[in-house]
């Protein structure tokens, strides 16, 4: 039994390494973990504090995507480079380019924390504080801020579009600041 267990596991191992992937990832660390930091991982990571190139789901405390990663974010803090998907968690941090959801269970509501995306967010955004380096979509919180706009809105307390010119460029953008709605087009 031990003998047919260890061939199984080699092919199982085997298998995923010419495959160029790995269905299942679990980790303390990315450092403490079944695979190593630049293993993709196409499937389920479960983590406390996990970092890999990754396709699939990911729980964990601490879930870091790195490279072109895709697929669904779940934790307290969610970090990445480039993501599509949805980031679900209190802070959600993708260093360049995101496409779709951030959002996350603050306060049993269905907003994180701080949201921040350095490049440009093409979705949603919903939390208490809202980041884009280039908006394409929708912000939603208290405070909502787009260092250029490609095409979007903000809805909440401050909303912040400093390409946006004070009430002359009506009705494809508003003002460079305002309180509860704010657009560009």
């Amino acid at each position: 039994m031990k003998k047919l267990l260890a061939v199984v596991s080699v092919a199982l191992v085997a298998t995923g390494a010419l495959a160029g992937n790995q269905p299942i990832q679990l980790s303390l660390t990315p450092d403490i973990a079944l695979y190593g930091r630049t293993e993709q991982i196409s499937g389920l990571s479960l983590s406390i504090w996990g970092e890999n190139p990754q396709t699939g789901l990911a729980l964990g405390l601490v879930n870091g995507s790195t490279g072109n990663s895709a697929g669904v974010s779940v934790g307290v803090l969610n970090y990445a480079e480039n993501y599509k998907g949805l980031q679900w968690g209190l802070v959600n941090y993708t260093k360049q380019d995101f496409s779709g959801w951030q959002g996350g269970p603050f306060f049993g509501l269905l907003v994180s924390a701080v949201n921040y995306t350095g490049g440009t967010m093409t979705g949603f955004q919903c939390g208490v504080v809202n980041y884009a380096g280039k908006l394409a979509g929708l912000q939603l919180g208290l405070v909502n801020y787009a260092t250029a706009v490609e095409s979007g809105v903000q809805i909440g307390l401050v909303n912040i579009m400093p390409e946006n010119r004070l009430f002359t460029g009506l009705p494809g953008e508003l003002a460079p600041g305002m309180i509860f709605l704010n657009w560009h087009f």
